[in-house]
């Protein structure tokens, strides 16, 4: 909605988080990032921090998204909201955004936000930032500095919208760090219902088909072993399948390799793959461009090996090991083999 003049700026207030539902109908993992995002963003200007949530059944999730942060929880609750129906959910989003006039409105982007937030964006005639990695309150403006890899991930470019309301930002799952639960916190709850209008009845759900679970955990993993163009083909990633199972990890990739066929996509970690935040990313011959950095820099250790040292990933891991990375992985089998510690665990 474009902004007529001050007094109008000023009358959109607080930040939205706009809570996502799992298919069991539990509360996304990605929504306590962007609680943990919006209270920091919040804090430092000096409002609300609101969530959001569309959900299908009477389970209690307000205490839940207090304790992570939400001042205030907006809920509407409807059976009609099983499934994902992201028509009636823009609808009925586009009436509350309208009626409360939030500042900031943040979503996950996940499958669903990504069918559903742009269309809301569009609704409202607003703009909005995708697959931000960074959100920032401009302290001289108040405005929301959005920052996002661009041109392919060539350049971060920092994105802010100062013309129109809602600001409108996606982030990716992983980016953000949650924010410990505090079960002490205060709230309150404001309890709205489907209107009419919401149900345009163009689209129908006939079927909701349950997704085939894939074998790769990268998302949860706490150690991730990932291999890149150096691993030279599929057999290079077996040597990185035994070192990860020594470990209790999963296997991850750079895009070269999915590229080349030597691992399936589901690996891929990266701007156009998953983002990770592992306990420790063993990085074993990944240059380290930014669309791979992108999606693992959050992770809390990161061990790189490679015969250069000049690398980006090499320049920026916490141990750098240089070396002929199919010398050096089947000595750390060994070792792990020879001290027991190889059996499927790992303690950080």
């Amino acid at each position: 909605m474009k902004l007529k003049d001050e007094k109008d700026r000023l009358s959109y207030k607080n930040i939205w988080v706009l809570v996502e539902f799992t298919s069991e109908g539990t509360v996304h993992s990605a929504t306590f990032e962007l609680l943990g995002a919006a209270r920091k963003l919040a804090d430092d200007s000096g409002c609300e921090v609101w969530a959001v949530s569309l959900k299908a059944n009477r389970a209690q999730t307000s205490p839940l998204l207090i304790s992570y942060g939400a001042d205030t929880v907006l809920e509407i609750e409807d059976k009609r909201f099983e499934g994902f129906n992201d028509e009636l959910e823009c609808s009925a989003l586009e009436r509350l955004v309208r009626k409360y006039r939030p500042d900031i409105l943040l979503g996950a982007a996940t499958v669903r936000g990504r069918a559903l937030i742009p269309r809301l964006a569009s609704k409202l005639h607003t703009g909005l930032t995708a697959d931000c990695t960074g959100l920032e309150i401009d302290r001289e403006t108040g405005e929301l500095l959005q920052t996002r890899p661009a041109f392919g991930g060539n350049i971060i470019a920092t994105i802010r919208c100062r013309d129109f309301r809602p600001q409108m930002a996606t982030v990716r799952p992983k980016v953000m760090k949650v924010s410990e639960p505090n079960a002490e916190r205060t709230g309150r709850v404001i309890s709205e219902t489907l209107a009419a209008d919401d149900f345009l009845k163009i689209k129908q759900i006939v079927e909701t088909v349950a997704e085939t679970q894939s074998t790769v955990s990268l998302g949860d993993a706490r150690v991730i072993v990932s291999g890149g163009r150096a691993m030279k083909g599929p057999e290079g990633f077996k040597l990185l399948e035994a070192l990860a199972e020594r470990l209790g990890g999963a296997v991850g990739a750079s895009r070269a390799a999915v590229d080349n066929g030597w691992i399936a996509y589901p690996h891929q970690v990266g701007q156009t793959g998953q983002t990770v935040q592992a306990d420790v990313y063993i990085s074993c011959g990944i240059s380290g461009q930014i669309q791979h950095l992108v999606g693992m820099q959050s992770c809390r250790t990161i061990i790189a090996i490679d015969t250069d040292d000049t690398t980006p990933m090499m320049q920026m891991a916490d141990i750098a090991v240089k070396g002929d990375l199919f010398e050096i992985i089947p000595e750390i089998i060994k070792e792990l083999d020879k001290t027991g510690n190889g059996k499927g665990g790992f303690e950080a």
